[in-house]
């Protein structure tokens, strides 16, 4: 028996190995083609020898040089308007589908995930402190752009029932000809995106399930331990059920659990600020200094550390991916610039405060000056800044308390990505096909997916891998949505202007230049 039991645990070990070894060859030629559309040109010495503009890829002059064009364009909208963003948050309601407020919530779900911890952890242990100024400025730049896509969504929204529509697939089919191709395709390349940002967020949400169990019972678990496969019921099932709900029920539970992890995760990096306040200015000389001057511990190439602070910039606050154009065009706004003033808010809200806070947990630790410096670098992205966390809570109990609610927010961000992700597939999936066998076809494909991504944690894979994946959905989505905001600008410049004539008229086709019935309809309701 005992003989038995030895082979049928080497043959699924034997198989458990060859799987992750063809998952880890697919997930490498992955990151090959998405460092091609990263790095491109910078790849060709002809023009990486270019005087400072050799330092930027093209991915970076289309991000960066894009959030720089609105934001001129639009005088700086990001910045004028910034009060009055808070203000629809605070007074907005809705009749049909979601307040602004939830909006702002949902959008927020699928927008602070694992990439404000990971990607920010990453960024600076690649391309060293400087990256995080890097972030900053893309992400100033970015809430304009961020603007002009959700100012888009709503100006081109649909009514479904009691509920708002739309987003990039479809102001792309309106703004290229009224084109039903274009708005398949765009719907197909959402639902690509998803699935490629999947499998990292459902094993994000297991492990750090496995990570508050290990905590909790003082040992460390092993991947295997039932702790995780009841974790991935549990997780699969929650997602099912409230995934399928529609964008209310959805926003019902992100309106619980955002504000829940953002506060959360404030206030415990917050009291690790002030335990050690004496290191905030180092913090800011460093990041500063090595922004233009990098230190070759963290490669040494101004071009780099760009290149770190613009690419996980990207995947902390998605602005210009047209991602969160959806729960955008949800809300219920009273003008199509409500909701811009409120989506560039969440940028800020993402990256400004969040990621920020992520920086000073990474560099305030300054595990890489100690003796462990070698073995930092060695350490995947969660203990990498896990190892910074106890540099700032030396020897104390605290730690076990940080670590816990740090875990917590982690599994958290995941698990509201999850549900964004899953519910505008299916938004998206019913924009190509309305026969119940399409959409339930792309609902078990999403589950499969995260299944995978779940299974993965559970065999001990590494995420490096699976987050190739989503650094390739990111770029790819990228430039299928920003050529659509210069085409589709000249319409919200348009509502632009109107909105600051502050006359009380309301917005419609006449304003907007284009049939816009869901406009004309709130401005004269039957």
């Amino acid at each position: 028996m005992i003989s038995i039991r030895r082979l049928l645990k080497k043959g699924r070990t034997r198989y458990m190995d060859a799987l992750l070894n063809v998952i880890s060859a697919i997930c490498e030629k992955v990151q090959v083609v998405s460092d091609l559309f990263w790095d491109f040109p910078t790849n060709f010495e002809w023009y990486s020898n270019i005087p400072i503009l050799g330092n930027f890829s093209l991915a970076i002059l289309l991000l960066i040089g894009s959030g720089i064009y609105f934001s001129f364009r639009l005088r700086f909208i990001q910045v004028r308007m910034f009060k009055r963003g808070i203000q629809v948050l605070k007074n907005g309601k809705a009749q049909t589908g979601i307040s602004p407020l939830a909006s702002f919530f949902l959008s927020t779900a699928m927008r602070v995930g694992p990439g404000n911890i990971l990607g920010v952890t990453g960024a600076i242990s690649v391309g060293g402190p400087g990256a995080l100024l890097w972030m900053w400025i893309s992400a100033f730049f970015g809430m304009a752009t961020a603007f002009v896509e959700s100012t888009l969504s709503q100006i081109f929204k649909e009514k479904k029932g009691q509920e708002y529509i739309g987003g990039m697939a479809f102001y792309g089919k309106r703004l290229i000809k009224n084109s039903a191709v274009v708005g398949v395709v765009l719907s197909l390349m959402y639902i690509i995106y998803a699935l490629l940002c999947f499998p990292a967020q459902g094993f994000n949400s297991v492990s750090s399930v496995g990570q508050i169990a290990s905590i909790l019972c003082g040992k460390e678990l092993p991947t295997t331990h039932a702790v995780y496969w009841i974790a991935f019921a549990i997780i699969i099932l929650v997602v099912v059920a409230v995934s399928f709900g529609g964008t209310r029920k959805i926003s019902k539970i992100t309106d619980i659990l955002v504000p829940t992890m953002a506060i959360v995760y404030v206030v415990t990096v917050l009291v690790l600020i002030l335990l050690n306040i004496s290191r905030v200015p180092w913090f800011f000389q460093v990041v500063f200094t090595e922004a233009f001057k990098p230190d070759a511990v963290f490669g040494g190439a101004f071009g780099i550390v760009i290149m770190q602070g613009v690419r996980r910039g990207l995947m902390s606050n998605e602005a210009g991916q047209g991602t969160i154009t959806m729960p955008a065009a949800a809300s219920d706004a009273n003008h199509p610039c409500d909701q811009g003033c409120v989506q560039a808010i969440g940028v800020f809200l993402d990256t400004i405060v969040i990621s920020t806070l992520t920086g000073f947990v990474v560099i305030m630790g300054r595990v890489w000056l100690t003796d462990r410096g070698d073995a930092w670098f060695e350490l995947g992205k969660l203990p990498k800044y896990l190892a910074s966390v106890e540099e700032l809570t030396p020897g104390t109990t605290f730690n076990s308390v940080v670590t816990l609610l740090v875990s917590l927010c982690f599994g958290l961000f995941a698990f509201t990505c999850l549900l964004g992700f899953m519910s505008f597939s299916e938004i998206c999936a019913n924009r190509i096909s309305k026969k119940n066998f399409f959409i339930n076809l792309i609902r078990i494909l999403g589950i499969v997916v995260i299944s995978f991504g779940i299974l993965t944690s559970i065999v001990g894979f590494d995420l490096g891998a699976l987050w190739d994946l989503s650094d390739f959905a990111n770029i790819l989505i990228a430039y299928c949505n920003i050529p659509l905001l210069y085409i589709g600008f000249k319409y919200v410049k348009r509502a632009q202007l109107h909105y600051e004539k502050w006359d009380g008229t309301p917005f419609n086709s006449r304003v907007a230049g284009v049939e816009v019935a869901v406009w004309d309809q709130k401005a004269h309701p039957s």
